[in-house]
């Protein structure tokens, strides 16, 4: 996959039908089946995660172009107005027009991604951290300080993904900021969403990881 970083909130990539085809997809599923879709989108975007440092957080905005070999993809993330009362995409509209854009990924992508929140109705951050390996996760467990945190354990592709939530009411900013510190010690901020890994992952623990963990390992 080639990615080009265009600015601080736009990543174009483009992706090879063989590409696609190795990483255990087919091109009937990519336009028609709607969870192989997001589960490709979710692969590609984790990739970029970690290349391109590109965090895909609140509302973002999918442009898909279908080549003869391939699909190229620009995803742009908006930025609140000057009053706060819309978003807005950092991308003029002129160079948006000027994108084919293929119509039923399009859709797809529009309907499932462009609403995507960072912060839940009840706002509630949410953080998803990644480990390459378990003792990562049983040293972090060690760590007195995120004894209250709300957690939930999942593996995926040999991976391990620890998914945390600061509730607004239980959490000021700046205790998060230190929670955060700490857990970015052991291990590093993916772009998973729970909801992909509650649906494609395998749940270790739905509660209370830490103790869990201590309970068995320690």
């Amino acid at each position: 996959m080639e990615i080009e970083r265009i600015n601080e909130n736009t990543v174009k990539f483009y992706i090879s039908y063989v590409d696609i085809e190795e990483r255990g997809f087919n091109r009937e599923e990519i336009w028609y089946d709607r969870e192989r879709s997001e589960e490709l989108f979710w692969e590609m975007m984790d990739e970029i995660h970690h290349e391109e440092e590109f965090v895909p957080e609140g509302p973002l905005w999918i442009q898909v172009q279908a080549l003869d070999k391939g699909l190229e993809v620009l995803v742009t993330k908006a930025q609140l107005s000057n009053d706060g009362q819309r978003f807005e995409l950092p991308i003029s509209e002129e160079k948006l027009k000027d994108l084919p854009i293929n119509d039923r990924i399009e859709e797809f992508l529009d309907e499932h991604f462009q609403s995507k929140q960072f912060l839940d109705d009840n706002d509630t951050l949410e953080f998803m951290l990644g480990f390459k390996e378990f003792e990562d996760v049983i040293s972090l467990s060690k760590r007195t300080e995120l004894d209250e945190l709300q957690t939930k354990l999942f593996s995926f592709k040999n991976k391990y993904y620890l998914y945390v939530e600061f509730p607004d009411d239980l959490f000021e900013e700046e205790d998060i900021d230190n929670l955060l510190s700490i857990l970015l010690e052991y291990g590093d901020e993916s772009s998973l969403t729970v909801h992909r890994l509650q649906e494609y992952g395998n749940l270790i623990s739905d509660e209370n990881v830490f103790a869990t963990i201590n309970k068995y390992f320690h």
